[in-house]
C-alpha cells in the first residue's frame, strides 16, 4: 500500500472488475482513497487475512467487497476484522447473482456483512454507502455527498418528456 487507503475494494477474481470498477469511479469522483485488490477467501485465504490485518491497522476504514457464486468473501473478512464491510453479490453464475446475494445476506449472528444489489448498482451504492460511514466524521465529505445528491435530483427535475 502505497498510501493510507480510506477504503479497500476487494474482489475474488480479476474477472469481477468489470463490475467493482463502479465502486472504485464513485470513490474516485468523491475524492476518497481507496485500493482494489484481487483477493479470494478460497485460493489465497492466508493473504487475504494478512493483508485484511495490515490494512485495517493502517487505517483502512471500510471494506467493499465483490464476489459470485458461493460468494464467501465478505463474510470472511468481516470475520477477521471490526471494520464495516460492504458485499456486491456479482452474477458470474448461472444463477445471474441471486446465489452470492442469498450467501452474502444470510451471515450468522454476530457476523454482520452490509449487502447492497446485484452487479454496478451494488457497486456504486456500495461506495457511496462507504463515503456516508466516512462522512459521520468529516465535515466536509459529508458536503460532497449532498451536493452530488442534489446534482442527482437537478437531472431528474431537468428531464423532460417528448
Amino acid at each position: 500500500m502505497n498510501e493510507l487507503p480510506l477504503v479497500g475494494v476487494i474482489m475474488g477474481s480479476k474477472s469481477d472488475y468489470d463490475v467493482m470498477s463502479a465502486a472504485v469511479d464513485m470513490l474516485h469522483e468523491l475524492g476518497i482513497s481507496c485500493e482494489a485488490r484481487v483477493l479470494s477467501a478460497h485460493r489465497t485465504p492466508d493473504q487475504l487475512f494478512d493483508y485484511i490485518e495490515k490494512a485495517t491497522a493502517a487505517g483502512m476504514r471500510v471494506v467493499i467487497a465483490g464476489a459470485g457464486g458461493a460468494a464467501h468473501l465478505a463474510g470472511v473478512i468481516a470475520a477477521k476484522t471490526l471494520v464495516p464491510v460492504l458485499a456486491v453479490p456479482i452474477a458470474s453464475t448461472p444463477l445471474n447473482g441471486l446465489d452470492s446475494l442469498l450467501a452474502m445476506v444470510q451471515m450468522p449472528k454476530g457476523i454482520p456483512v452490509a449487502t447492497l444489489a446485484i452487479g454496478k448498482p451494488g457497486a456504486a451504492n456500495a461506495a457511496l454507502f462507504a463515503a456516508e460511514i466516512l462522512a459521520l466524521n468529516d465535515a466536509a465529505l459529508s458536503s460532497k455527498l449532498v451536493a452530488w445528491r442534489a446534482a442527482r435530483a437537478k437531472e431528474v427535475l431537468e428531464q423532460t418528456l417528448p
